[in-house]
Parts: C-alpha cells; sequence; structure tokens
C-alpha cells in the first residue's frame, strides 16, 4: 500500500501523536495533526526514555537531538536513606538510558513532524471521530474532517478510544502521585533514587544537564484524587505527607515551590484498537501507570509500529490489524507489570520490609548482572528490527 497517497488525521499533539505523524510523513503520508491546545507545548514534567524508546527516536532520525540526562544507575533506597541495591544501568544489553524533560522531548517530535511534513490544526477540541469507509473527525466548533485513517493520540479521555470501545470506566487504585522540578542544588549525578518507606515512595532523576532533579512521590491512601496532570497541590501538603523520610528526601521536597497532584487510576487495555479506518495507540490504546517507567515509551513503540504494519500492508485494514497484533500482547504484559510494580515500594509490616530489602541487597551483591537482566525484555526488545 502506497502511504503516499494517503490522507491521515491524527487527534493529539502528545508524545504517540507526534511520533507517529513523523513516521508517517516520512513514509510519504498526508498527515494533518489535531490538537485542542493553543500551542504544541508541555508542562514541565521528566521523563525516562529506556533503550527500547530510545531505539524509535534513532529509527524517526531524531535520537542524535535528544536533550537529555544519560542515565548512569538506577538506586533503591529506604526511606530513612539506606541504600538497599543499585543497578548498573551500562550493564542493560543496550544502555541508552536517557532523562528527559517532557517539554524539550514535545519539541523535538514536532519539529521532526513538521520537518517531515506533518501540518498542524491548533485550537481544535474533537469531540466526535466517525468509523466508515471515510472516517471522520467533528470538532467543537462544528467543523469535520475527512481522511483515509484517523489516527487517535489522545490519551486518557480519548474521543477514539470511546468511538471504538464505548464508555468505559476506570477505578482508583488508592493511590496519588505529586509530581515537582526542583533545583539540583546537591549535584546529584546521572541517577534515578527510589526512596522506599510504608505505603510511599518518592522518585528522583536529573534533568537539563542536571541543572533540575525531576520529583515523583507516591501515597497510598483511600481519599479520591483527580485523574488530571494540571490539579495543583499545596506544598505543604507533600510535605507533611513524607515528613518521616530521611534527611535526602526531606531536603528536595523543601524546594518545591509548585506540585501538582494526581490519582493514579487503573484502565483496561481496549479491546478494540481499529475499525473502520480509525485507529488508537499510546494511553488511548493503553493506559500505564508510571511504575514501570514505559508510558511514553510505549507511546513511540506503538507510533513505529503502526506506520511499518501500514507501510507493509496491502490494505488500510491489513495494516491495522497487524498492528494491534504485534502490539496488545506486549503492551498488556508491561501494563500488568507496572500494576504489579507499587506494592514492592510501600512494604509496610517491618519484618517483610526487612526481608524483602535483604534479598534486594544479596541479588545485587551476588548476581548484579542477572539483577539488571530481567527487564531485558522491556528493554533490549527494538520494534525497529522485529519482524513484522
Amino acid at each position: 500500500m502506497r502511504l503516499d497517497e494517503m490522507k491521515i488525521a491524527v487527534i493529539g499533539a502528545g508524545i504517540g501523536g507526534l511520533a507517529v505523524a513523523r513516521a508517517l510523513a516520512l513514509r510519504g503520508a498526508d498527515v494533518t495533526v489535531f490538537e485542542q491546545a493553543p500551542e504544541i507545548a508541555e508542562v514541565g514534567a521528566g521523563l525516562q526514555i529506556s533503550p527500547n524508546g530510545f531505539a524509535v527516536l534513532a529509527a524517526l532520525g531524531l535520537g542524535d537531538a535528544l536533550r537529555s540526562v544519560r542515565g548512569a544507575a538506577v538506586h533503591l533506597c529506604d526511606y530513612h536513606g539506606g541504600e538497599v541495591l543499585r543497578l548498573d544501568l551500562g550493564r542493560l544489553t543496550r544502555a541508552e538510558y536517557h532523562f528527559v524533560h517532557r517539554a524539550d522531548l514535545i519539541d523535538l517530535l514536532a519539529e521532526g513532524a513538521r520537518a517531515a511534513g506533518a501540518r498542524f490544526r491548533l485550537l481544535q477540541k474533537v469531540t466526535d471521530v466517525g468509523p466508515g469507509a471515510r472516517p471522520r473527525v467533528e470538532t467543537a466548533s462544528g467543523a469535520a474532517f475527512e481522511a483515509d485513517l484517523v489516527i487517535g493520540a489522545d490519551g486518557l479521555h480519548s474521543v477514539a478510544r470511546t468511538a471504538l470501545n464505548g464508555i468505559t470506566a476506570p477505578f482508583f487504585t488508592r493511590q496519588v502521585a505529586w509530581r515537582a522540578l526542583v533545583p539540583n542544588a546537591a549535584g546529584r549525578g546521572a541517577e534515578v533514587r527510589v526512596h522506599m518507606g510504608p505505603l510511599r515512595h518518592v522518585v528522583s532523576y536529573p534533568l537539563r544537564e542536571g541543572s533540575l532533579l525531576n520529583l515523583v512521590a507516591v501515597q497510598e491512601r483511600a481519599a479520591w484524587t483527580s485523574e488530571s496532570w494540571s490539579q495543583t497541590d499545596d506544598p505543604q501538603a507533600l510535605r507533611a505527607a513524607f515528613n518521616d523520610f530521611g534527611a535526602e528526601v526531606r531536603e528536595m521536597l523543601a524546594a518545591v515551590e509548585t506540585v501538582h497532584l494526581w490519582g493514579l487510576f487503573r484502565h483496561p487495555v481496549a479491546r478494540v484498537w481499529q475499525r473502520g479506518g480509525v485507529a488508537i495507540l499510546g494511553d488511548a490504546a493503553h493506559p500505564t501507570l508510571p511504575f514501570m517507567a514505559q508510558g511514553a515509551c510505549m507511546a513511540l513503540e506503538d507510533a513505529w509500529v503502526l506506520a511499518d504494519a501500514l507501510s507493509r500492508a496491502e490494505t488500510v485494514e491489513a495494516g491495522l490489524a497487524r498492528y494491534q497484533v504485534r502490539r496488545e500482547g506486549r503492551t498488556r504484559r508491561v501494563v500488568e507489570a507496572a500494576s504489579r510494580n507499587a506494592w514492592k515500594y510501600h512494604l509496610s509490616f517491618p519484618p517483610l520490609r526487612w526481608a524483602a530489602h535483604t534479598a534486594l541487597r544479596a541479588g545485587g551483591a551476588l548476581a548484579p548482572e542477572r539483577m539488571i537482566r530481567q527487564f531485558d525484555w522491556i528493554y533490549a526488545h527494538d520494534v525497529t528490527r522485529e519482524a513484522a
């Protein structure tokens, strides 16, 4: 099938939408990206781009331009500050592990999509998507846009997902997360630190040449919190929730001036990813809890595979069906792994926590290679080279 004869609409200018726009435009497709915001921008937050995600950026011709901190290690620490386990990222089969400011990645992908020929229509809130022989996008202004293919990269509250699957209700995991950026006053090196405490943990790592630290703090609690990245909170509430953590964490939290809070909800992986010339990717298809740091990487992988599957197929229908086959099993496995991971950081029964930390220390001392290679099924996978 010739992509240079296709007219494609992409809903959403996030990581997945921008990546698929570049991937398809590079193959000659006529791509239009619909974005409800007045500009292509992103709020301040950090991302971890592991080797599987970086492989896609490299294949899109953007790897060398990525503004990042090259990750060296992951440290698991007790909440009082003692080290439990150090994972050397240099031992990975492929050691391209990067800490990236989300806004920098968005800028890189947007510039890449434009350079490849994709067009952008801003201030376009999509209200309906119609699958069919000629799929369409409808906006809040009443305008309609027809295409050969509509791709929903419109996130957790995806209009395209609803068009394919109907409304599915998520459930609150009884966990909330704060995120903030603070100056890297202590000169922290290129490492992730995870401070693990009873029913809580704090993740921190450097961004922008080490000038900033990205903080994500997670707490288990019964009170429901909205699933919105734009909701702010009082920094004092964050500090109070972690006031029994060690000095390093308290010093980082003391520097927080602006903090966002959101509830962590588990959504089912979509049953239908494609139908009638409409496809979904990223969070629209498989929202992922943050406990494996794979949300952005899964969206990048989806984008590459969708473009690749279409370029190899004789029809749109065949290409989209192959896309779902290639992606569904892997993303389900990642979603399930992330959902299982939180309890490991939140052990509250002291003997159990001691036993778990002792086992981690022993594993790190006796089999450091094995400890890091347990993640090869995620990190060493390269969708740009997999059999189609």
